[in-house]
């Protein structure tokens, strides 16, 4: 079965370039031409990623992102008009995997189409734990105890990377791998990750080490 991505633009212009470029990659696609019509086919159909913009009128992509984000943890590529942080800070916040800015190429689109379903894919090694942390892969599950933790397939890839290497320090590009992953993309990601686990009691879960990188904490409760 091929991979199918859903394109939520309020451009038609767009939405074919976006449709062009995803289908001679090799996927199938969906559009959607404004955030409602998206969130119809969100739960109901096998989507495996979302291409969505944020600068739709009625609903705008970080409203759309939330609602989607209510009800699935499908990896989500924002397109925006503008390279503006506060913008990526917000849409990270809401569970976002990754931004291309407008005008895009196709060539890059389809490069980090590719690299945030590569990240979903269980890798060799099922199972991982450290403290009260653990890893299943083959789920894609991660859980603090008998708490789920729900993370983007993003922010997955980027905890398994660090509890794989429990004693090691990495830097950004040791997290970054072979993933179109950008330094300032990678800290927020890492702050998601902090603030969720903080949510369900582990608050070391990753510590900086200041001038080098991060590392997995102690993966400790209160």
């Amino acid at each position: 079965m091929k991979t199918r991505i859903l394109i939520v633009d309020d451009e038609p212009k767009i939405r074919v370039n976006v449709r062009i470029a995803a289908e001679a990659a090799g996927f199938e696609t969906i559009e959607a031409a404004n955030g409602q019509i998206a969130l119809t086919h969100i739960g109901r159909e096998n989507i495996d990623l979302v291409v969505l913009d944020i600068g739709m009128p009625q609903m705008d992509g970080f409203e759309c992102c939330r609602q989607i984000r209510a009800k699935s943890n499908v990896p989500i590529l924002f397109l925006t008009a503008q390279n503006d942080e506060i913008d990526r800070v917000s849409g990270f916040q809401l569970g976002a995997d990754d931004f291309v800015s407008k005008p895009f190429s196709p060539r890059e689109l389809v490069l980090r189409i590719k690299a945030i379903l590569a990240r979903g894919k269980p890798q060799q090694t099922p199972s991982l734990q450290h403290g009260v942390l653990s890893i299943d892969s083959t789920r894609h599950s991660c859980r603090i105890l008998d708490q789920e933790l729900n993370l983007t397939a993003t922010e997955f890839s980027l905890l398994k990377i660090l509890l794989s290497r429990p004693e090691h320090v990495l830097d950004r590009n040791q997290l970054a791998g072979n993933n179109a992953l950008s330094g300032r993309t990678i800290d927020s990601h890492l702050r998601n990750i902090r603030h969720k686990a903080a949510d369900l009691g582990c608050h070391d879960i990753v510590v900086t080490v200041h001038g080098v990188g991060v590392k997995l904490g102690a993966c400790s409760c209160e």
